[in-house]
């Protein structure tokens, strides 16, 4: 049985928050990390390219282009 696009989405809803203000991270440092948490057999990068498409539609995450593309939670309002 594979992980799903809720729960590895949630992992990296999580990895964000942990490192917010700490270290800015870009989609392939989420989804490397999340193939060694789950394991290679249940997690491939179509997988984590959903999960993060679905952070982003459902706004917890959001794209930050300082440098580079990194996936950050949104501004405070």
């Amino acid at each position: 049985m594979s992980a799903s696009v809720e729960d590895v989405a949630n992992a990296m809803y999580e990895m964000v928050k942990e490192y917010h203000g700490k270290k800015n991270l870009k989609a392939l440092d989420l989804t490397k990390a999340m193939i060694q948490k789950f394991g290679e057999d249940q997690v491939d990068k179509k997988l984590c390219k959903q999960a993060i498409r679905q952070l982003i539609d459902s706004g917890k995450c959001t794209y930050s282009y300082v440098g580079g593309s990194y996936i950050v939670l949104p501004p405070e309002s």
